[in-house]
């Protein structure tokens, strides 16, 4: 079964996810969807990319959430259903596997799927949505895993989106001694196989997405999606150097006292709001040809 993630880790993320998505491939993804779009978030979470994106669609709008955590799926609902009563859009249950969110210009329908989506897309119901989205997924999948996705919304004609894509770019500042190092070792744990039948792709992503897609006609569109994070974001910039120093480890153990040095420091900068980090990603669409 692919990998899933903490909920308490996506909720600290979402703001500065929804910072870094980059807005035109967003518009340029609802203005070639139909009228009342439905839409298939894979590895969706707690449900961050629908209450981004559902803005920029801006009309009635049906999303099935996918993902391999029935607890995030439920978080998903409650969050969903918690913050658009915040804004006044009241929130019903026309049924218990639905959630209807009654947003000004059109009501959005929300359902989930739980599956794992290392088999996916024999297990996606490709044919019953007009496009297909996640965040955050893509750099974890195999090139096997978007070849065989490729070739299915391929045969269905259905756009691609995908949001907040490594670039393999990282900046921590101040500088450490260990800064390479560290980013030897997670670029190394990013490339391994977290279910999806191979190798992670990690920086790849993006051109492996692109090579893909064209083969089957697509337009291809990417734009930088950088999470920018200022040393006011003191649990955030702890967390993310968290999950450096932590990854790396298990893959350079020669450097394993510098790379303990290199987290205690990290945190204790993080801590006193002195730790400042730029994590490079790319957001992704692929649109299929005119008929």
């Amino acid at each position: 079964m692919a990998e899933s993630f903490d909920g308490d880790w996506l909720d600290l993320r979402e703001p500065y996810d929804a910072a870094a998505r980059n807005p035109e491939l967003a518009a340029m993804l609802a203005a070639s969807l139909p009228a009342r779009p439905r839409l298939l978030d894979l590895g969706a979470g707690t449900g961050s990319l629908l209450r981004w994106l559902g803005h920029f669609i801006g009309r009635a709008q049906s999303w099935t959430l996918v993902d391999s955590d029935a607890e995030l799926l439920a978080r998903a609902f409650d969050t969903i259903a918690d913050r658009a009563e915040a804004v006044g859009w009241p929130a019903t249950n026309p049924g218990r596997s639905a959630l209807l969110v009654h947003a000004p210009h059109g009501a959005w329908r929300i359902e989930a799927i739980l599956a794992d989506l290392a088999a996916a897309p024999a297990n996606l119901p490709l044919e019953r949505v007009d496009a297909v989205v996640s965040t955050a997924l893509c750099d974890l999948v195999s090139r096997g895993w978007v070849e065989a996705m490729a070739a299915a919304c391929a045969a269905r004609r259905l756009p691609f989106y995908a949001a907040l894509n490594v670039t393999g770019r990282e900046r921590f500042t101040p500088p450490h001694a260990a800064d390479a190092l560290v980013a030897r070792g997670f670029r190394r744990d990013q490339a391994r196989d977290k279910g999806f039948g191979g190798a992670s792709l990690g920086p790849q992503a993006p051109a492996v997405m692109a090579e893909a897609f064209a083969a089957h006609g697509y337009a291809i569109h990417r734009a930088p999606s950088d999470w920018v994070v200022d040393r006011r974001a003191r649990a955030f910039t702890r967390a993310i150097a968290d999950g450096h120093g932590l990854a790396a480890i298990g893959w350079e153990r020669r450097g394993a006292e510098a790379i303990l040095d290199w987290l205690e420091t990290r945190r204790d900068q993080a801590d006193a709001g002195q730790l400042t980090v730029r994590i490079g990603h790319q957001d992704f669409l692929a649109l299929p040809p005119a008929r």
